[in-house]
């Protein structure tokens, strides 16, 4: 979910070495997220608020993901970063190699007051959000309903546009070809199924543009470059806000999963990341996010005070999760490095 501002990053690189350079100078909390709009709403209800309770400043970066990112930054010893948001394999892989400090959870209210798949040893659930379907209704009247209709070129002319790899894109892809939202993973985890995921692709392949950050999808979508494309559900209603675009999302077919808050193993805020993660999970805080992009809130108490216009365009909302998939990510973590390799084989055909 993922954009970067680049000039930004680069000064506060600048800023890290120049401090790296004092001896005994003491580095400011860093926390690392998905970029773009979602976090400019991180920045707004999170960031600036608890800089503010503490007196302390808050650096804020941008990154893409990826679970060699953060070994490389632990390993190497004195991390720039300090907490991170990361998705649900990263969040897996990282506790299982000690990427991470533990959580305490008392310092947060008790597991209770999270929906049980934002729990972790090593991670706090940040947002609920689900990739699907986006088309501009502004261009398309009588928009796609399934992933058929994506890859039906024909009845919606004009590229698509899908996140490069090959996580929910073989989904996608499988449920193209007709498989049900609750067997994509049973038909996923056959030989058979990847090579029939595969044969659904190279139909679409003449048509596809590929993205590798949250924001380019919407770009791609709004330049008119693709005609469809697959996105993140709270940038497209945090788009429709700011902009007044008319952007839709296809719930059914759309797959969900959990982002966390972790901190990484020898972070020297340590404590103070803590403290900020405790910040952005009281319920009062996290209630803010949906008034800037609609993505479901792990605390069970904060949704409570939405109004229903805003439950409306929430992946959590029983009516968005009827057709939905849960991301399996045991699956992923198991298949990741040989679907990838293959994944990229073929991209390369």
């Amino acid at each position: 979910m993922k954009f970067k501002n680049t000039s930004t990053i680069a000064a506060l690189g600048l800023l890290s070495l120049a401090l790296a350079a004092v001896p005994g100078a003491a580095r400011d909390l860093t926390i690392a997220s998905w970029g773009g709009n979602f976090q400019d709403a991180q920045r707004e209800i999170y960031f600036k608020p608890f800089s503010k309770v503490t007196g302390k400043p808050l650096l804020d970066e941008g990154w893409d993901g990826g679970i060699g990112v953060l070994q490389a930054k632990v390993k190497a010893g004195n991390p720039s970063w300090d907490a991170v948001e990361v998705e649900a394999d990263e969040l897996s892989l990282g506790c299982a190699d000690g990427l991470f400090e533990k959580v305490d959870w008392s310092k947060l209210g008790g597991k209770d007051a999270f929906l049980p798949s934002a729990v972790s040893d090593c991670g706090v659930g940040a947002i609920v959000w689900s990739t699907a379907i986006a088309y501009d209704g502004a261009k398309i009247a009588d928009g796609p309903k399934s992933w058929a209709d994506f890859w039906d070129v024909k009845k919606f002319p004009g590229k698509r546009a899908l996140r490069k790899g090959p996580k929910y894109t073989l989904e996608f892809a499988l449920m193209a070809d007709g498989v049900p939202a609750d067997k994509v993973y049973e038909v996923l985890a056959t030989p058979e199924g990847i090579d029939r995921a595969f044969a659904k692709l190279d139909a679409l392949k003449p048509n596809l543009v590929w993205w590798t950050s949250g924001a380019q999808p919407l770009q791609l979508l709004a330049s008119g470059e693709v005609a469809m494309t697959s996105a993140y559900n709270g940038r497209i209603t945090g788009i429709n806000r700011s902009e007044g675009r008319q952007f839709k999302v296809v719930w059914p077919g759309s797959i969900y999963a959990v982002d966390s808050w972790v901190v990484l193993k020898g972070a020297e805020n340590k404590d103070s990341a803590f403290d900020f993660i405790a910040f952005a999970s009281k319920a009062e805080n996290q209630a803010k996010l949906p008034q800037y992009i609609a993505y479901g809130l792990p605390s069970k108490e904060a949704g409570k005070s939405l109004p229903p216009d805003q439950l409306a365009d929430l992946p959590t909302t029983q009516a968005n999760m009827q057709e939905a998939v849960s991301l399996d990510t045991d699956f992923w973590i198991d298949n990741s490095e040989a679907l990838t390799k293959r994944f990229d084989a073929w991209l390369a055909q």
